[in-house]
């Protein structure tokens, strides 16, 4: 069932909960997000990294997506995570895309704005709404955490874009983390206060369940997770290296290990209680 950004980030709201965005690389895992979906009656999220913009795999796992949004009974959005520019929030709307993520957080306050603002206007004419970022979230490769997100800018960046959901840096980052984050809380929960919009929190594999139930009651209305799908999959993969089957036969386990990922991810968001 399609539905764009605000309208998925409404239900959340609606319950204090939050959506879940699972990054999809191929068919097997938008399969395994869409069996978590159906058997759990949880609306979600499927996203496309801005990379699948510029590259031949795109229009393959686009295609996939739509097909498993029209076919579930509950609410979905395709969404593209980190839009690098305009030229691939372009594609990702030519792609059928219903949720846009632009990513303008390495630049000045004054140019995240102004790139967020013209997506959001070019958004605006297709019925599609925006999430921007501030405060530049980057990897748990870093020698250090970027700045947080400061609550003033924040208050001026969702006044000044219009976007429909903000992505905040409070305490997470891409990819393993070499030990458990902290996120802040506190500062979440400002931040959401003063904007009043939905937060959003990237880097959200390997995030401690307790501070993940925390940071949704301070207003984490979307929470993203990428790597350890990525581990899910692979991890069942290697599992069988050495196996000769057919194709479609050997992908049926990769498949229900993201399932099982993304029901886990979906109770703990609370999402299920949407159902």
């Amino acid at each position: 069932m399609q539905c764009n950004l605000k309208e998925i980030l409404a239900l959340a709201d609606s319950k204090g909960v939050a959506i879940p965005a699972f990054n999809c690389y191929n068919v097997e895992s938008v399969m395994g997000v869409a069996q978590a979906a159906r058997e759990t009656g949880a609306p979600v999220i499927f996203q496309m990294f801005t990379r699948m913009m510029d590259t031949e795999f795109g229009p393959y796992v686009a295609a996939a997506i739509r097909e498993a949004i029209n076919t579930l009974p509950v609410p979905a959005a395709m969404h593209l995570d980190h839009g690098a520019g305009i030229p691939q929030v372009l594609r990702a709307l030519r792609l059928g895309c219903t949720s846009i993520m632009i990513d303008a957080s390495t630049h000045p306050l004054d140019e995240n704005i102004a790139i967020t603002r013209q997506a959001v206007e070019i958004c605006k004419e297709c019925g599609v709404y925006v999430e921007g970022e501030l405060g530049h979230g980057g990897g748990t490769a870093d020698e250090k955490m970027s700045d947080f997100t400061d609550v003033d800018e924040a208050a001026r960046f969702a006044k000044e874009t219009g976007v429909a959901a903000m992505a905040v840096m409070v305490g997470t980052a891409h990819g393993v983390y070499k030990s458990a984050p902290v996120l802040d809380i506190e500062r979440t929960r400002e931040i959401h206060r003063v904007t009043g919009l939905p937060l959003v929190l990237h880097g959200g594999s390997g995030v401690p369940d307790d501070q993940v139930r925390m940071a949704v009651q301070a207003g984490v209305r979307k929470m993203n997770f990428a790597t350890d799908l990525v581990y899910a999959f692979f991890n069942s993969v290697y599992a069988r290296r050495g196996e000769i089957r057919a194709m479609d036969v050997f992908m049926k386990e990769p498949v229900e290990s993201i399932k099982q990922y993304a029901i886990g991810k979906i109770q703990l968001l609370g999402t299920d209680k949407l159902a």
